[in-house]
């Protein structure tokens, strides 16, 4: 392997470029407002072809995942996943970034989605409290934030990376400047931000966070799950912030299945306690919690899968260094 090859294999997921520029993206939105799915799903094959051809490395990424999951599921699969169905895995995420889009964008009727169990989302939207919500890129987070916002009349709290988000977000305010939307574009929650977060947890707005990804800090807040039958790393932000929060924590996840949009809330825990003596057993099982229920869904619809990294090359073992525990008045690395 040549020296920029093992560099680019080392890269922190955040360090990839973002794929289309706001100008790009708002170009798909305006061929299907004007041309319609069918126009846009055609001119997505050149498009998808053109980064399937020259992104070896999310080409790479994406044959490790497929094959990791044709392992763990094979009654799946009737055949071994080869690069055929790594370009229909980027086709699929190009699908979802024109989703995404539509979901803050155009009504969409309750009538589309396909609710796992209407009585749990029913108890959840009835929940005056705030909460903390971790989602992840596996589907479409938009779908349950759009969903919310619209017919809820939520307030969201969105955490996300400047540098990988930043073109989306902009799409996204463009074409819904009224949205109740807050994004915090951060890579480290400060003492300020935290208590200002708290404070709107406790006037009943909600905070969304992702929990499947390396935090921008490296390894060194990580922990050791399995998942799909592989060691793999968490993040231990959300878990850390949900205690100092002392809020209830779903997870959520959409996806779009068929013609209809799945979507499932997953009661996780009605406040997050974190043992002093031994707290690194208490973030792992919450950690291997969440890496159940990703698997769970990831097991039925691999093609929704957006991370498009070696997810497992970091992966420690077992007998890992404990997790530090920041003091009261430090900063809080954002994961």
């Amino acid at each position: 392997m040549s020296a920029d090859s093992a560099s680019q294999e080392k890269k922190h997921w955040s360090e990839l470029n973002e794929a289309g520029t706001i100008r790009g993206i708002l170009f798909l939105l305006w061929i299907h407002k004007y041309c319609g799915r069918r126009i846009f799903n055609a001119a997505m094959y050149p498009i998808i072809l053109y980064f399937f051809v020259s992104n070896s490395f999310a080409r790479k990424a994406s044959l490790d995942f497929l094959q990791t999951h044709s392992r763990a599921y094979p009654k799946f699969w009737n055949h071994t996943p080869g690069y055929r169905d790594v370009y229909w895995h980027m086709y699929s995420f190009g699908q979802s970034v024109l989703d995404k889009l539509l979901a803050w964008s155009d009504p969409i009727s309750e009538r589309e989605f396909c609710v796992a169990d209407e009585a749990v989302l029913d108890e959840f939207m009835q929940k005056q409290n705030g909460q903390l919500i971790i989602g992840s890129h596996f589907g479409n987070l938009e779908y349950c934030r759009g969903f919310i916002n619209r017919y809820k009349e939520k307030t969201i709290n969105a955490l996300v990376y400047d540098q990988h988000s930043a073109n989306f977000v902009n799409a996204m305010q463009h074409i819904n400047p009224e949205s109740r939307i807050n994004i915090y574009q951060v890579d480290q929650l400060d003492i300020a931000l935290i208590l200002q977060l708290k404070t709107k947890i406790e006037s009943g707005e909600w905070l969304f966070i992702a929990g499947d990804r390396i935090p921008l800090s490296g390894e060194k807040r990580t922990i050791t799950v399995e998942f799909l039958g592989r060691p793999a790393q968490l993040p231990v932000g959300p878990y850390m912030l949900a205690k100092v929060l002392q809020c209830e924590v779903q997870l959520m996840f959409s996806y779009r299945k068929n013609s209809q949009i799945f979507f499932e809330v997953v009661p996780f825990a009605q406040q997050v306690t974190i043992a002093r003596k031994d707290g690194d057993a208490s973030i792992r099982a919450y950690a291997q919690h969440y890496a159940r229920e990703l698997e769970r869904q990831t097991a039925s619809a691999p093609f929704q899968w957006f991370n498009f990294y070696p997810y497992w090359d970091a992966a420690k073992p077992a007998g890992q260094k404990p997790i530090e525990q920041p003091h009261k008045n430090a900063e809080t690395k954002y994961e």
